[in-house]
């Protein structure tokens, strides 16, 4: 069971840094990427909110929490996935919100279960 705990925490870990590097540290990538989709700018800002809202609520030990935070993460990767097949981009750039949203599908099984 401790391992159990441990995969959960660690996939915690790898979406919280991953949301806050693409999202903080990268940003001006993220401009770069929604003016390339033709995407504006008011969706940006709130993808953005709602990805870092959802990455802070995944850090908690509130497992309706993490539900929230997790479901909310693999959705917003769904629509990204969409949105880069609508586009057809590189299969290679469609790689990092296929982990995304996988992680964040583990991590809302695990945490439903440990329930």
């Amino acid at each position: 069971m401790e391992t159990i705990f441990a995969i959960n925490d660690a996939l915690k870990i790898i979406v919280g840094v991953s949301i806050f590097f693409v999202w903080v540290v990268r940003y001006s990538n993220i401009i770069e990427e929604f003016k390339q989709y033709q995407l504006p700018d008011w969706l940006r800002d709130m993808v953005g909110i709602f990805k870092l809202s959802f990455a802070v609520m995944i850090q908690s030990d509130s497992a309706q929490l993490v539900l929230i935070g997790s479901g909310g993460i693999a959705v917003l990767m769904g629509a990204a996935l969409f949105t880069h097949f609508r586009v057809n981009t590189p299969y290679f750039k469609r790689l990092p919100s296929l982990s995304l949203m996988i992680i964040c599908i583990m991590l809302f099984t695990l945490e439903y279960s440990l329930q």
